[in-house]
């Protein structure tokens, strides 16, 4: 009887887990959707086309907090860490972070033609603050305290989209959106910090190596799902590109709708046995979730841009399910991702880091002329790794 209620107590656990989580980041995702859209709606095309990139690039470059929160999150999964030991790395790696994106402002200037370096400052300062909350999500999703994180993430919406939100309106440009993203992310850190039950740092007693290999494989699915945005911006028109940010909008849907799958999972993944039996499951979920989205752009069609941008895009004639596709092929390269990643195989970072740069090659040097060419290659691209994570994944268990 004992053993039959436990089980049952488990189970239940793990759905409470997976309302909670799937809320909390239903609040963010959502917050920074209603952000697109109030910025799609206040700005020209061409100003909102300048604040989607900038924001597209601060995702890429909080890429070393998810290394970080992946390597910590199955550390402490595998066994019980020191979180003092694992809060010095953290400090380091987001000093270092931070320090790399004011040193690379002049050249988001140049690349994103941006008229002042005042916003590619701002991006650099928000990179600590957003890098360390890694860590406090890490040590959250790794201890299987997923209330706490799912609380955190919910701030992390609250003070991150709020801010950007407040700052939009405030100053009315992406400068003012930044400024508003920098204060709310350094309070939500303090609130991770709490959280996490105010851990004091101490000498780090691991190499960082692990962070850094993790960062870099997830900085390839990052590129890859923010890639196109920042290609369009920098070869088409201005007011093109900015109707392509619109588009990119129903990618991000389908990527991060199923999102809470991979954080539940991924400490499962530090066990070879639950992660071999949980991975098709997982992939089936993201796949049925995604499945919605693609129906839902395939029926509606251009539609959804004018109904998202507003009146201004109801000329448009841009096609939106490829967008769709390329986020739910996306959404299930991070699974596999993960999958290896827990398994110690360093192939598919070779993948990844390949399709970025068939992508860019292909961008830049041929198919740019409209923005249906370049979503259609993110969306091959997406799919074609997706197809490989799978036979790699399949080659493994032989």
């Amino acid at each position: 009887m004992s053993v039959d209620v436990e089980v049952e107590q488990t189970g239940t656990d793990k759905r409470v887990a997976a309302i909670l989580v799937s809320l909390a980041l239903a609040v963010n995702n959502a917050g920074a959707y209603a952000l697109s859209i109030i910025a799609a709606r206040l700005l020209a095309p061409s100003a909102f086309g300048e604040l989607s990139s900038l924001l597209a690039v601060l995702v890429i470059g909080v890429v070393p907090a998810m290394g970080l929160q992946t390597v910590v999150a199955l550390r402490v999964a595998r066994k019980p860490q020191d979180s003092g030991t694992l809060l010095a790395l953290g400090l380091t790696t987001s000093a270092i972070v931070a320090t790399i994106g004011l040193i690379l402002a002049p050249v988001l200037v140049f690349v994103l033609h941006l008229d002042s370096a005042v916003p590619a400052l701002l991006l650099a300062v928000t990179l600590g603050p957003l890098t360390l909350l890694g860590l406090f999500h890490g040590l959250l999703q790794g201890g299987g305290r997923f209330a706490l994180l799912a609380g955190l993430m919910s701030l992390e919406g609250v003070g991150k989209v709020g801010g950007s939100l407040i700052g939009l309106l405030i100053g009315g440009d992406a400068t003012g959106a930044l400024a508003g993203t920098a204060i709310g992310s350094y309070l939500v850190i303090i609130c991770g910090w709490l959280l996490c039950g105010r851990p004091r740092p101490r000498k780090a007693g691991w190499h960082a190596g692990e962070v850094l290999h993790a960062a870099q494989a997830m900085l390839a699915l990052v590129l890859l799902v923010n890639l196109d945005l920042v290609l369009a911006r920098h070869t088409l028109p201005a007011s093109e590109a900015g109707e392509y940010a619109l588009g990119a909008i129903v990618t991000k849907i389908a990527y991060w709708l199923p999102q809470a799958v991979g954080v539940l999972v991924l400490p499962r993944f530090a066990n070879g046995d639950d992660r071999r039996r949980i991975l098709p499951v997982a992939l089936a979920v993201c796949a049925a979730l995604d499945a919605v989205v693609l129906f839902v752009s395939l029926g509606f069609g251009s539609r959804l841009l004018s109904f998202i941008g507003g009146s201004g895009y109801a000329a448009s004639t841009m096609p939106v399910w490829p967008f769709a596709l390329a986020g739910s092929m996306l959404a299930l390269v991070q699974i596999l991702l993960f999958s290896r990643l827990a398994a110690g195989d360093r192939r598919v970072t070779v993948l990844m880091w390949a399709t970025v740069v068939v992508e860019t090659v292909l961008v830049t040097t041929w198919l740019h002329s409209s923005a249906a060419q370049v979503v259609t290659v993110a969306a091959c691209c997406a799919g074609a790794l997706a197809l490989s994570g799978a036979v790699l994944e399949f080659r493994s268990r032989r």
